[in-house]
This record gives structure tokens, sequence and C-alpha cells, in this order.
């Protein structure tokens, strides 16, 4: 292996102000964006030659400079301090989907430091046996409880493609810190909430995937510091959601259940998003053949029901939007309101055959009836491009917002910029927001949409190699990178007194690795963007 050459750099001291441009966007706030990925190290496997998976037992130390995809972000209630969580590519093998989640601290809304999550890998448990080490950990997620505990709902697995038979394929865990995710415990005693149980998960069915967690963070509610993890069990054609209670703020977990009733929703329940509302009540979103559903629970998480049809979403049937290789992510995102009891939001991607528009529906009866789903990118332009992958955020006072991934502006210049796509429309990938404002009655828009990216990204990159290797990030795990590039399936947003926060991808910033022919690789970066909530408007 080459040795990398790092450039002495601190990617979390770089700073970008801006406001949002004129002309392609209907309103501007002034905003700040900071890169919080930088390098760090921990435990992974390679990829021998010719292969595209680990060999058991070949974990190793190593770096963690590569791609950063996928993230979400939490605030502490009360403060203004963040714990966020990404994946973290290992070394060169970005391209073989060689992965494990890492948390970023960030006190007082500033990019600290970030690492692994530990526990999962030969470095942090001291040994080869699998499990307890796995080849990645997935899908990041975090909440915080009234403590400053925070949490996250763990999806550990071993790389499946290939032919490969490590055991087994996958499990559920939830872990959780008491120092803003400098150190990670495995909660429920150690023990996992589910496992696969079988040798070849992948072969057999039972897979886990797309975990999410909510916890119960409302002053003097009964149930307050339970903490609620949710996901889906895929066999064959057919999935149905699991949801686990902890009643001691993780230290345990009743067993978990079933919640899905495919009487109510048909076969296939997949995409959950667990949320708790101001009275306690706990509600999960979830989709169904291209049916957004909701329900709520009043026992606590034991049992959920009736299944509301919230609104259809068009999906997507091939992995890629147009003119481009990166695989879509995940339909909706859903949360309740801290401040109203029974107030819900629910944002959503729709495909209408040819291109992709961000939705938005509210409640304000815990669910039972939904507005009209308005269109939230206001660009005039919007049926020749791409709006997607929206996240939702509520936060103190009625505050609330949505932001997505949005394609309405052509691709700049620049060295980040591969020199094929400069000038090029529907491609390259700013960060909008859309401010709401919930009065208890009725939800409003504040202003329009703003940008919140300081510089458009190209999801092209990287496209650079090193020892021949591609460097992109691919969960179509090959070399060269032919298709279903990675991106992320969803990015982090959340809301706090003073500001709105979201933790997005970019690949304009200089990752200070140099890959093969001595040239800049501009890998997958994680970018802090604050917004003060008083550019909203004194009432927001």
């Amino acid at each position: 292996m080459k040795k990398l050459t790092l450039i002495a750099v601190t990617l979390c001291a770089l700073v970008a102000a801006g406001s949002a441009s004129a002309g392609t966007w209907r309103s501007n706030v002034d905003f700040t964006n900071r890169v919080a990925s930088s390098p760090t190290s921990g435990g992974g496997y390679p990829i021998p030659p010719g292969r595209t998976v680990p060999n058991a037992g070949t974990c190793r130390p190593g770096p963690f400079n590569a791609n950063h995809s996928e993230s979400w972000v939490a605030v502490k209630p009360n403060s203004e301090d963040l714990v966020g969580s990404s994946k973290f590519f290992f070394d060169k093998f970005s391209t073989f989907y060689m992965f494990y989640l890492g948390s970023y601290r960030m006190p007082g809304g500033a990019p600290g430091d970030n690492k692994q999550i530990e526990g999962y890998d030969c470095v942090s448990t001291g040994t080869q046996e699998m499990p307890p080490s796995w080849t990645n950990t997935t899908d990041p997620n975090v909440d915080f409880d009234t403590t400053g505990r925070v949490y996250q709902t763990m999806l550990p697995f071993n790389a499946y493609w290939g032919g490969t038979k490590l055991h087994p394929d996958g499990a559920i865990d939830v872990v959780y810190s008491d120092d803003m995710g400098q150190h990670w415990t495995i909660g429920n005693g150690g023990r996992h909430l589910e496992n696969s149980g079988n040798p070849s998960a992948k072969q057999f069915g039972h897979v886990q995937d797309k975990q999410w967690v909510a916890v119960n963070h409302i002053p003097g509610n009964v149930n307050k510091d339970h903490v609620y993890a949710g996901w889906t069990v895929y066999n064959g054609n057919t999935a149905k959601i699991r949801f686990a209670v902890s009643r001691d703020r993780g230290l345990t977990f009743a067993r978990a259940g079933t919640i899905t009733d495919p009487n109510q929703t048909g076969p296939l329940n997949e995409y959950v998003y667990p949320a708790v509302d101001a009275a306690g009540y706990v509600y999960a979103s979830i989709i169904s053949s291209g049916t957004i559903y909701v329900s709520r629970s009043i026992d606590d998480g034991a049992s959920f029901g009736p299944w509301i049809a919230v609104a259809p979403a068009g999906i997507i049937p091939s992995c890629c939007l147009p003119n481009t290789t990166f695989r879509d992510g995940i339909a909706e995102h859903f949360v309740a309101s801290q401040t109203y009891p029974g107030h819900l939001y629910l944002t959503y991607e729709d495909w209408d055959g040819q291109q992709m528009d961000v939705k938005f529906t509210y409640s304000t009866d815990y669910g039972f009836t939904w507005s009209t789903p308005v269109r939230v990118n206001d660009n005039a332009d919007y049926l020749s491009n791409d709006q997607f992958q929206p996240s939702v955020a509520q936060g103190p006072g009625g505050a609330l917002a949505v932001a997505f991934y949005d394609r309405r502006a052509a691709c700049p210049g620049g060295p980040s910029i591969r020199p094929q796509d400069v000038g090029r429309t529907n491609f390259c990938i700013n960060t909008s927001l859309q401010a709401y404002k919930d009065n208890g009655s009725t939800i409003v828009p504040v202003l329009g949409n703003v940008k919140i990216s300081e510089f458009a990204w190209d999801p092209e990159q990287p496209d650079q190699t090193i020892d021949g290797i591609d460097q992109m990030a691919c969960a179509g795990h090959s070399n060269p990178c032919t298709s279903s590039a990675f991106i992320g399936d969803y990015f982090g947003l959340a809301i706090s007194a003073g500001n709105v926060y979201a933790l997005i991808v970019s690949t304009h910033y200089q990752s200070g690795v140099l890959g093969d022919g001595n040239r800049q690789i501009y890998y997958q970066q994680q970018v802090l963007a604050k917004v003060p909530r008083l550019e909203f408007g004194s009432g927001y």
C-alpha cells in the first residue's frame, strides 16, 4: 500500500459563512458551514486483492480518513450541545462498502472531535471472534434523554456479499453515552435486542435493517427517559416492524415485539421512525407498498394501532435519480411536537415518473387525520430538477423545519467539481431548508426555501483512486463502482432554542489525502450547517 499523504489541515476548523443566492432561492438567511468530520483511527477490515469481502480474522487498526456518508444529529435538551453520528468508511476500501458508525461531539453547536463507536471491532473488543467483532455497523440515529445521556440503535452486520459465510449476518443493539459521545456502552446488559439467529441471514431470510431510536424527554411525564427502538425485519418479499422499550434508561429492554399488522398495512412494512409527542404518546411511521402509515401507542410502546394511511409516496423504481449513479435514500421522515400534544409532522420524497419533489403533511389530532400534502420545494422550474431525501425537525416554541437535498442550481466551477460536470443541470447538490411555525392551531411556512449549503457539491466525487482502488463509497461493493454509488440514505436535522442545525454531506472540501497521480481526493465529508432562528424573525 502506498503511504497516504495528509495535509496538515484540521477539517473541523474550516468555516464558510454566507447567504442564499438570489434568483434560484426565494429567500436568504445568514448561516455558517463547518466541516465536522476529520481523520481518526480505529479498527476495520481490509479487502484482499481480487476479493470484494474481507477474510475473517484480518481486522486491524487503521485510518478512518475517507468518506463520511449518511448522518443524524440531536440537540441535548435546554442547550446548544450536539451529538451526531455518521458512517465512517475504513482506509482505502470505500468502494467495497467497508464502514463503521462514528460519533461527533459538538459542544455549543460547534464541531469538536469524532471517533468510531467502540464495541464492534477487533481493536475495541480485543478479539477477532465474529461476534463480538463485526465487519460493519450501520444506519446512524441519535437522541437524548433529560439527563444528557444520548442513545443510538445499532445494526452490526457481517459483509454477506460475494458468497461469504460469516456468522451471523446481523443483530440489533442499543448503545448509550454519558459524555457526549466520547465513550459508548452497549445497553441491555450487553445483550442484543435481537439477532438474526441464522448462519447466513442473507441466504435464509430474517435480515434486520433501517433501525431508529426515540427517547421521551418530556419533563414531568410519567414515561420520562423511556427509550424506544424500532427496526425492520425482511424475509423475502415481506417485512415487519419490530419494537423494543427500555424503562430504565437503556440498562434493560423489554422483549421485542412485532407492531405492524399486514391486514392493515400489507405485507411489506419498512422505514420505521418512532417519535414521542408532548403528552408522552409514542408514534411510529412506516412505508408499505408506496403508502405512508402512522400509528400511536397509548401504553408506552407495548402495542400500536390503528395504522392510519397518511399519503401515497411515489417510489423511484430504480436505484438512481436521473443523471446520477448514486442510490436514492429512505422516502419519508417523521417527528412529533414536544410543544403541542398530538401534533405530528411528516415529510417525504415523491417521484412522479420523471422527477422528484419533497412533500409535507401534518396532523393536529394525534394522527387520525392529516392535512393535504403540499410541495415543499418552491422553485418555479421544479419539473426539470430533483429535490430529495427530506428530513423534518421540531424545536421549542413550535419551531419546525424541513430540509432536503436540492439540484435546482447548475454545477459551478472549481477544483472539487469534475471538469465534465461544470455547468450541468439537475446534477450538483445543495441543501435547502423551509421553516414552518406551529402556532398551536395552524402551521404556516416562514419565508420561502433558503439555501444552507455554502457550496454545491459533485455527487460523482470522489472519482480518484488509491493503488488502483476506486475511492467512491459504493453500495454495489465493486471496484470500480459501476452501480449504486452511495451518498447516504438520509441526513441529520435538529432545532434548538437558538438555532436550526443540519449535518449534511459535501464533496467540496479537500480531504488532505492524496491518491494515485498525486491527486487530491474529494471524499464525502460531514458539514454542520447552522442557521440562527432569529434569521426567520423574532416570532420563530
